[in-house]
């Protein structure tokens, strides 16, 4: 049993890193943005975390507070001239800047390392430190749903026109949300360099960008467990299926068809509304309110 557990820990440890980057994508779509930023806010944590953590005196902790405020700061920057994009427009400045990130990771050996990236860099991530975090975070983003913000998300994403003629700041709550997305997509990055020993630019491109938009879609985009259950999903998938290991990108964007055409609102948010539609259909004056007749 020991030697089951120490074969899949690693897995298990990058399931949660890759859940921390799921959920910062989660923030962006749930607060109605395009963003697809989260690889390049990673590279910002990640090499900052790491470079602090080598080069300094500061220690883990105080690295790792680094790397989040990088990113809040990258997230407020790209703000100012993203919120007032929307849609597809949004989308494409995003991935050019995390292009711009990639090459200035590429670009910046003195701090980067270049293409062979930040080495021998200290394991300070435990599992129990990375659950202890995904635990915090999911609980951060259920308080942060039920809340004001929260509240403002869900009217800018469902109609940004009719939120902005409600009095919501349409611009103020996207850069919350940027700013928030930053923060936790650099805690990712930061997590990924202290766990792995080593980070280079090829981790922070595409394929990146790609599983954090998947993990969500797949799990769902409303339930803060969803981003958790897409990751694990996608992360367990090719072990099971250890000859398409390899394939995974082939994996992900067959499973974002199935269920984008079959299950368009994602595992959880679909198992929800399921159940929610049970429990009507089990309660006749449940069904008498939805329909609009009279109590018996």
């Amino acid at each position: 049993m020991g030697n089951l557990v120490a074969t899949y820990r690693p897995l298990f440890d990058l399931i949660c890193i890759y859940a921390v980057f799921a959920f910062s994508q989660y923030v962006a779509l749930r607060a109605g943005l395009f963003s697809l930023a989260t690889a390049g806010f990673a590279s910002i944590g990640g090499y900052a975390g790491a470079y602090l953590l080598k080069e300094t005196a500061l220690g883990p902790v105080l690295s790792g507070v680094g790397a989040i405020l990088c990113g809040v700061a990258a997230g407020l920057f790209l703000s100012l001239p993203l919120a007032r994009l929307r849609g597809a427009f949004q989308a494409i400045a995003t991935i050019g800047f995390v292009q711009i990130m990639v090459s200035l990771s590429l670009f910046a050996a003195p701090i980067t390392g270049g293409a062979l990236g930040l080495n021998a860099i200290p394991k300070v991530a435990s599992s129990g430190l990375l659950v202890a975090i995904v635990a915090v975070l999911m609980l951060l983003l259920a308080v942060i749903n039920r809340g004001g913000i929260g509240r403002a998300f869900d009217a800018i994403r469902q109609d940004y026109t009719v939120a902005a003629s409600l009095g919501i700041s349409t611009n103020k709550y996207s850069r919350y949300a940027f700013a928030l997305s930053g923060a936790i997509g650099a805690l990712g990055g930061c997590l990924l360099a202290f766990d792995t020993y080593s980070i280079q630019p090829d981790l922070f491109g595409f394929p990146l960008l790609v599983f954090a938009i998947a993990a969500v879609i797949l799990g769902g985009r409303s339930s803060v467990a969803g981003p958790l259950v897409g990751t694990v999903f996608l992360m367990v998938l090719p072990e099971l299926a250890r000859p398409l290991a390899d394939e995974r990108l082939l994996l992900q964007g067959a499973l974002l068809i199935v269920v984008i055409i079959y299950w368009p609102r994602g595992i959880v948010d679909g198992l929800v509304r399921r159940w929610h539609d049970r429990d009507a259909a089990q309660d006749p004056q449940a069904r008498r309110d939805r329909h609009g007749l009279p109590a018996a």
